[in-house]
């Protein structure tokens, strides 16, 4: 219920802001003006209280309450949600703007515990409500409209019922809580705290693999090799953090019965587990015609024998290098989204103008991007780590969807508004879709529209391809750790199993790739996230199918789709687009969009 934000993994982050113009900062007034602010003392002292009594008044009782009582109650724990969200999101926000900061840490770690302590009397709530009969809930809901506005809420809840420990177990797995929040922060605070030395420049961890992305290859292959030397070097608490968040959600999933380590995040997610196959096998069955043909097309451009890890986001030769300084990117996704439907531009525009972005790498700084939606009476915020290269217009263009995507959402209510993951990533990714358009209508000449097409396939396989086999990279480690404890050494081989079979036969791996996957912040903070990306571009593409062969119309339905929230089943959404995620045939006209393009570049190359 009490969610940090997490930083969202940006393969193609980088480093140095000079002349980009003026990046702007969060300001985080709009939830307290400091961690001494007496709002902030007001609202813990309201919810230590609120919780006590909504224990006190409910506690054993839902079962006799009719459905105006029964609102009234789900109202209340909504409040409840609203005060604790505010609080964990200023202090998670403050935190990420200098993760190496003793005092911030300090202060997230002790709201954290404080709120644990006061919802703990509140873990009855869900129990409660899971032994709630369905006949019993259907006539409630008929009796009382705004009652039913939360059925969904409560339908996802008793999707944990088969699940469902004792009260007692359940209040201790509440408050242990915060010892897994206490590894997350470890492995966030030594990333942030990692610097590489790079041809004699000392880094921090975006400014390093940003260099992956520089056209001079020499420089690359030294960034990917100081990259490998101090994962390695570091190696021991990675394999540590993993190991340990491994094993704790592998004795959750025991005790509950969960049939597999997935099921937990299926369920999160509002999505059945044979959708979540479907799209991967149609991922995996994709492989040869997407990553692979793509890359033999690019190690032909690179003028290589074979392909190294660091010529994977290599620019093109014929890629001028450029650096686009921030008020050109605001303009760039502006008019995309404003082209699109000026009521897009205008829910927009407020980020860059209050003070809802924070834009510049700076030290200490968490890496990566992310939108945070807050609480749904305040508005979310955004962090990138902006360093002029057109992948990152294009990540702002994504997190400025989602961001997008919370405002409407938000009206929804606290209970209402989250969107599952696998649907969370619409918005952020057709705003992607919208810039790449626009730029790609723009475009010069040929050469230039090859460029564009080429980064965006990029992009796609970045987000479809890589984010499957990471998928299947976290279905053999948790797999393997219910075996006993993983080495590093172990985990490596994990994870260069599923390197070659997505990546392709133009790949050799140099030694010291099998540590790469100790950066990524979902495998330790959310597990089974990214299927996710590939579930909202697959969704993207069928939906900009459907845009181009009918926009009359579609902005009114896909506004309707981004304003519901969490408060419909993906199968609900997707029908007034004539979509179904069910289908299996479903991925395949998602995953031919991007096979499209790479039949463009090859026509090019005639």
């Amino acid at each position: 219920m009490f969610q940090l934000p997490k930083p969202a993994f940006d393969v193609n982050a980088g480093s140095g802001s000079d002349n980009l113009g003026d990046l702007p900062e969060w300001n985080l007034d709009d939830l307290y003006t400091g961690q001494d602010a007496p709002e902030l003392k007001r609202d813990l002292d309201w919810l230590e209280q609120a919780c006590a009594d909504f224990a006190a008044d409910y506690e054993g009782k839902l079962a006799d309450l009719h459905a105006a009582g029964l609102l009234e109650c789900i109202q209340r724990n909504e409040k409840i949600s609203s005060i604790a969200g505010r609080i964990m999101s200023f202090a998670g926000l403050r935190y990420y703007q200098l993760t190496t900061d003793g005092e911030r840490a300090k202060f997230l770690s002790d709201c954290q515990e404080k709120i644990t302590n006061y919802t703990t009397p509140l873990v009855f709530f869900t129990l409660e409500l899971n032994r709630l009969d369905a006949d019993t809930l259907k006539a409630m809901y008929a009796e009382n409209a705004d009652l039913a506005r939360y059925a969904p809420v409560i339908r996802r809840i008793q999707a944990m019922k088969p699940y469902q420990l004792s009260d007692e177990l359940e209040k201790f797995l509440h408050d242990l809580g915060v010892v897994g929040d206490a590894w997350e922060r470890l492995f966030d605070e030594t990333i942030a705290g990692l610097t590489f030395d790079v041809d004699g420049e000392e880094l921090g961890i975006e400014s390093t693999l940003n260099l992956l992305t520089e056209q001079d290859r020499d420089k690359r292959e030294s960034a990917a090799r100081e990259l490998a030397r101090t994962f390695q070097a570091n190696i021991r608490t990675f394999a540590r953090v993993h190991n340990t968040t491994a094993k704790e959600k592998e004795v959750i999933d025991r005790w509950r019965g969960m049939p597999t380590a997935q099921t937990s995040r299926h369920l999160s997610n509002d999505v059945e587990p044979e959708v979540v196959e479907a799209l991967r096998d149609a991922v995996v069955d994709a492989y040869p015609k997407l990553s692979h043909r793509y890359y033999e097309l690019k190690r032909k451009w690179l003028g290589l024998d074979r392909m190294q890890v660091w010529d994977r986001n290599a620019p093109l030769p014929m890629e001028a290098p450029r650096k686009i300084d921030w008020p050109t990117a605001r303009g760039m996704v502006m008019d995309a989204y404003s082209d699109f439907d000026p009521r897009m531009g205008d829910l927009a525009e407020p980020f860059f103008d209050k003070g809802w972005i924070d834009a510049a790498v700076k030290p200490g700084k968490a890496p990566g991007a992310f939108a945070h939606p807050t609480v749904t009476d305040v508005h979310p915020y955004v962090m990138l780590n902006y360093l002029g290269k057109p992948r990152d217009v294009m990540t702002l263009a994504h997190e400025l969807g989602h961001g997008v995507h919370q405002v409407l959402a938000a009206e929804q209510g606290e209970l209402l508004s989250s969107t599952p993951l696998t649907l969370a990533e619409t918005a952020s990714v057709f705003g992607e879709m919208l810039t790449f358009r626009k730029l790609l209508d723009a475009a010069k000449d040929n050469a230039e529209r090859k460029v564009l097409l080429a980064g965006k396939v990029e992009d796609m396989i970045n987000t479809v391809v890589r984010q499957i086999a990471f998928y299947d990279f976290e279905c053999k480690l948790h797999d393997a750790r219910r075996g006993g404890e993983l080495t590093s050494e172990d985990i490596g081989a994990l994870w260069m199993s599923v390197q070659g079979e997505s990546l392709g036969p133009a790949f050799d791996f140099m030694e010291g790739y099998e540590t790469f996957w100790a950066y990524i912040p979902h495998f330790v903070h959310s597990p089974f996230y990214v299927y996710a990306y590939a579930f909202g571009d697959g969704l993207v593409n069928a939906l900009y199918a459907v845009y181009e062969e009918n926009p009359d119309g579609f902005q009114d339905k896909y506004f309707d789709m981004l304003k519901a929230g969490g408060s419909m089943h993906h199968k609900e959404l997707l029908a007034p687009f004539g979509l179904d995620a069910s289908d299996p045939a479903f991925w395949d006209k998602g995953l031919s969009m991007i096979s499209g393009f790479i039949d463009q570049l090859e026509a090019m190359e005639d």
